[in-house]
């Protein structure tokens, strides 16, 4: 299973980047998708997941409004179109798949992890 991200980069507060994942290797059809993002000494936590199969994304509360979480399913990726990006958001992005979770935007459940990818906002 391989999850390869990219997309990510710098900009200024204001601005906008979008992060791909692209999954190769599983059962996409079935998987739960989702990004995570770690900033410096903080916990990783859940931003926004969805499951490929159908059903609305799901959203940290503090990227509700800017962020949208879309699916591509004949490419077997997942698109994060990040909007409005402030310094809060600046952290490593991760990208992950599971077969099925509880809670999508908790990582406990998923299995499979990209490299990640920084964003970084000034």
């Amino acid at each position: 299973v391989q999850l390869v991200e990219s997309g990510g980069g710098s900009v200024q507060a204001g601005g906008s980047l979008r992060l791909s994942c692209q999954a190769s290797g599983y059962t996409y059809s079935r998987a739960c998708m989702a990004w995570f993002r770690q900033a410096p000494g903080k916990e990783r936590e859940g931003v926004a997941g969805l499951y490929v199969g159908g059903g609305d994304p799901y959203y940290a509360d503090s990227v509700k409004g800017r962020f949208t979480l879309v699916r591509d399913n004949p490419k077997k990726t997942v698109h994060l179109q990040m909007n409005n990006l402030q310094p809060e958001d600046t952290a490593m992005y991760y990208c992950a798949a599971a077969g099925w979770v509880s809670d999508p935007l908790v990582e406990g459940g998923y299995k499979y992890w990209g490299q990640g990818t920084q964003v970084t906002v000034s």
